[in-house]
């Protein structure tokens, strides 16, 4: 089932079950508990981020090909961290390009995002893929700059600047995708292809990642995990392709759709 969470006609905030001809029924019930399709039509006015996530978990150097061309080694671990709530963007809506706290290299990621539907504690990976809700598109929005420079030795400062987490177009549950390790994912920005790849190159699978991420730690319903972007990113192209005021960046990963956001200064 393809999830969406939207806005109806009146303003209110429903979740839906998104048809092959483009048509939007409603969902009754807990999407992380016990939910079902009423089979009854709705418009769909806006359409937001699949989910609200307190939680979002991030995985940097997860492709093997990114971690070359940014000349890193493979880590041994998979690289945690962490963006805040309040950086989710939906679809649709703009990137916009910090300006107060200025950022001149803000770079696009493309990301397979897997949304957990459980309480997932100290899982093993053979059992991982059973707390998955589904899989959305997710774009790792990063100021270069502050991440690498300027943040304290730290990424967070560099990766949660507000709308540096868009998400969607909509959640894609885990069983029309039994493996996640499979599929096409690329950017496009303006028209061409940045990135393009597949989730078979992570250095560490998803079921892997939950597996490390549940450690003796709780993951709640809803935690959205980042897992990665491959080789392609602007800042390691030369010269580097970094976004700018006008742009329009895709996402698009085989089996989910596609995730637009156009680019904007930020009005200061």
């Amino acid at each position: 089932m393809k999830l969406v969470r939207f806005l109806d006609d009146s303003g209110n905030i429903q979740f839906g079950s998104q048809h092959d001809d483009g048509s939007t029924t409603l969902i009754e019930g807990d999407i992380f508990g016990e939910f079902s399709d009423t089979g009854t039509a709705s418009t769909v006015s806006k359409l937001l981020a699949p989910t609200t996530p307190a939680d979002i978990l991030c995985i940097g150097l997860n492709y093997r090909r990114h971690a070359a061309e940014g000349k890193n080694d493979i880590p041994e671990y998979p690289v945690l961290f962490m963006k805040t709530s309040s950086a989710i963007q939906n679809p649709n809506d703009p990137i916009v390009l910090p300006r107060q706290l200025r950022s001149d290299a803000v770079d696009y990621e493309c990301e397979l995002v897997v949304i957990i539907g459980k309480e997932c504690h100290n899982v093993s990976k053979e059992n991982a893929l059973d707390y998955v809700l589904g899989y959305t598109c997710g774009n790792d929005v990063s100021a270069r700059d502050w991440q690498l420079k300027k943040g304290g030795s730290q990424w967070c400062r560099g990766k949660t600047f507000a709308t540096f987490a868009p998400m969607g177009p909509c959640l894609v549950t885990a069983d029309e995708i039994p493996n996640p390790n499979s599929l096409g994912i690329r950017t496009i920005l303006n028209g061409e292809t940045m990135q393009d790849w597949n989730t078979d190159d992570m250095i560490f699978d998803v079921p892997t990642l939950i597996e490390f991420l549940s450690g003796s730690t709780i993951l709640a319903p809803g935690t959205a995990i980042f897992t990665g972007t491959p080789h392609g990113v602007g800042a390691a192209r030369k010269p580097p392709v970094l976004l700018k005021d006008g742009d329009t960046v895709t996402i698009e990963i085989d089996q989910i759709g596609s995730l637009t956001n156009p680019v904007i200064d930020e009005a200061v």
